[in-house]
């Protein structure tokens, strides 16, 4: 959150909650809500897949349509990340995180209570767009409750809850399903969105109030910019995303997807686009973050054909079919415990290369499925690909954030999410377009797999890229300065050096 505004002008209290000069206790509460509202995002990510085909038959609507119960929410959220981010600069952090998660928490009502499909949607696009702010303030809840010190142990809390969410919202959705009914599954969040309201009501300071965006300048641009930003990267997703969708019914309608190359184009030229090519070029992080972009696609979109497949396919009941899908976010836990340590050790690039290979060969070794196979032949494979992604998560980020130019790791930092959340909501989309070409429905689910498995195939390419290029560029500058080229290979301190250090002797590319 910025510091430049003092909070008689509306904005937050240098460092954000409690950090003023007067401040004289740490916050461990509100890092427990951040804590919280990581492990409600993820839970929702989820649980809400795998409830796709109870929504579709609970109001009589198509696999296609019910989908969009997911891709609502994602489209808003990828949308106004950036946005999000320049609005909160300028406003007061405990009173956007109070109208944050209260609609949130309302949205899920509404979309609980949905009489039809589009009454669905609409609940779930507008919890997109607060949940952007929720992601946007869960870091900076974190890392500015506590004294600079102590940053490193309050990021661990939000950090640790959100896969632990992941882990159990499978299980918990899966009971739900099938003991209570596919509206349970949006109000599991209400409880725990609750109680980080009242955290946040009780522990975080008054440090202003809100302004509608569309009043006076924001930092960085005017709002209205802010606005115009996010209508456009909307809507290149969404022309994305409907072409994609519909494809399965008339090829002809992946057209709509042309139109979004140019409007990404128009975007990065305008000042809101233009710090993220900046910091893309002067890093040379744009085959990483391309690599994390297809990483997540082929996640996403191996998680929904899958949990498709056992429920409609396979005839298996909600429980086992969350338990089976359990094994890619344990299989990720578990490996991403070694992944900082392997960093540390090998070097964040190999480690994440590792990682994306890892995670490809999982996905190839689920290509093939078959009727014939039971859960415990999909779950070890699954397991196999969460490792992967376990081990590239962390390097990746760190490859990210140390090539970063000093006074610009957040907008670094929002490129990943962006990457990242993008991938997420591609992924199923390309999964569906994926059955057109399929004979039925079974051949229609190994071809959205194989198109999966490519996506993890293309985010080692990049990542292969990215090395190739940096090598090169170490060489150059050797050639330049005469002296002896580097080993082809970076030590692990240089790959694994302190976020925000001076590079200045690294050329970025």
């Amino acid at each position: 959150m910025s510091a430049q505004q003092p909070p008689a002008a509306g904005g937050p209290s240098a460092g954000g909650p409690g950090a003023g000069p007067g401040r004289t206790e740490d916050r461990w509460s509100l890092v427990v809500a951040a804590g919280l509202l990581s492990f409600v995002a993820m839970l929702d990510m989820n649980v809400v897949n795998l409830a796709l085909t109870d929504i579709a038959d609970g109001l009589h609507v198509s696999a296609t349509t019910a989908q969009w119960a997911v891709l609502g929410y994602q489209l808003p959220l990828v949308a106004l990340l950036l946005p999000a981010g320049r609005w909160l600069d300028r406003v007061g952090t405990r009173s956007a995180l109070l109208l944050a998660v209260g609609c949130f928490a309302l949205c899920s009502v509404l979309a609980a209570a949905a009489p039809w499909a589009g009454w669905l949607i609409a609940a779930r696009l507008a919890q997109g767009a607060f949940g952007a702010v929720l992601f946007v303030l869960m870091p900076v809840l974190a890392a500015t409750a506590v004294r600079p010190e102590l940053r490193g142990r309050a990021m661990s809390v939000p950090a640790t809850l959100g896969p632990l969410g992941a882990v159990t919202g499978p299980v918990v959705g899966g009971l739900l399903l099938d003991h209570v009914g596919w509206r349970a599954v949006f109000l599991v969040k209400l409880p725990v969105c609750l109680v980080a309201l009242a955290i946040t009501y009780r522990a975080a300071p008054r440090d202003g109030g809100l302004r509608a965006p569309a009043r006076g300048p924001a930092p960085g641009g005017s709002t209205r910019g802010s606005l115009g930003d996010a209508a456009l990267i909307g809507s290149a997703v969404a022309a994305v995303l409907l072409g994609l969708t519909l494809a399965p019914g008339a090829p002809a309608w992946l057209l709509l997807a042309l139109p979004a190359a140019p409007l990404v184009v128009v975007w990065l030229r305008r000042p809101g686009g233009r710090p993220v090519s900046t910091v893309l070029r002067a890093s040379g992080t744009a085959a990483v973050n391309g690599s994390v972009l297809a990483l997540a696609a082929g996640f996403a979109a191996n998680h929904y054909l899958l949990a498709q497949h056992l429920r409609r396919d396979g005839g298996i009941s909600a429980t086992t079919t969350a338990l089976t899908m359990l094994a890619f976010p344990l299989g990720m836990v578990l490996a991403g415990r070694f992944g900082g340590r392997l960093a540390d050790r090998w070097g964040a690039r190999p480690t994440a290369l590792t990682g994306a290979c890892v995670t490809a060969l999982g996905l190839l070794l689920l290509v093939p499925i078959g009727a014939d196979w039971t859960p415990a032949d999909i779950s070890w494979r699954l397991a196999l690909a969460g490792a992967g992604m376990g081990l590239n998560g962390g390097p990746v980020q760190a490859l990210v954030m140390t090539a970063a130019p000093p006074g610009q790791l957040a907008t670094a930092g929002s490129v990943v999410q962006l990457s990242r959340s993008l991938g997420f909501a591609l992924g199923p989309a390309l999964a569906t377009a994926a059955g057109a070409f399929g004979e039925d429905h079974a051949t229609g689910v190994r071809a959205g797999i194989g198109l999966a498995t490519l996506a993890a195939v293309t985010a080692v390419g990049l990542l292969v890229l990215h090395h190739r290029t940096h090598r090169t560029a170490r060489v150059e500058q050797s050639g330049r300065t005469g002296q002896a080229a580097p080993a082809a290979r970076t030590c692990p301190a240089e790959d694994a050096a302190p976020v925000g250090a001076d590079r200045t002797a690294e050329p970025h590319n």
